[in-house]
């Protein structure tokens, strides 16, 4: 069960950074939106409710639950880089996917937010300073302060992550 829950495996906080492993990330992180809607786009609504895992969710709730995700992520970064330390708000994944937007909302409209937000994330992450990666924000959930290089790291991974998930519930 945990390789489907986890098919690219558990993340962990990379303990070096390089600049060509920055790079990296952000390079998952603006390529997801158009990897993403190539391979979801044209699919039909019994594809789109198709499970990566018994219990676990559809290719349509991976594909808002990224939308809602990354919104928050770019907050995130926006938050870190114009506050000290600040604490975040974190979110109920799970609830969320049970408000009725979920459900009613065509995958289309979620891949264009993750367009929109991937290409204005971008454009923050490529204009950083070296002393902008090692800006933080406060995860109450965690207790950790995170920089903004890690959580690109953590998204970078998200990005795979549910992609494995939707590739898994296409093949299942």
């Amino acid at each position: 069960m945990t390789e489907l829950q986890y098919p690219t495996g558990k993340f962990s906080y990379p303990t070096e950074f390089t600049e060509a492993s920055i790079e990296a990330y952000i390079g998952t992180i603006e390529k997801f939106p158009e990897t993403l809607s190539h391979r979801v786009a044209s699919l039909s609504e019994n594809e789109l409710m198709k499970a990566y895992r018994p219990g676990g969710w559809s290719v349509l709730q991976v594909v808002h639950h990224c939308a809602d995700s990354h919104m928050n992520a770019y907050i995130r970064l926006k938050l870190a880089l114009t506050e000290n330390n600040p604490t975040i708000k974190p979110y109920m994944e799970n609830l969320w996917d049970e408000l009725p937007d979920t459900a009613l909302t065509p995958v289309a409209l979620s891949l264009d937010i993750l367009k929109g937000v991937h290409f204005r994330w971008i454009i923050l992450l490529k204009s950083l300073k070296a002393e902008d990666w090692l800006k933080t924000y406060n995860h109450p959930e965690t207790g950790r302060l995170t920089s903004i290089r890690e959580m690109t790291a953590l998204y970078a991974w998200h990005c795979m992550h549910h992609y494995a998930h939707i590739e898994l519930a296409l093949k299942a």
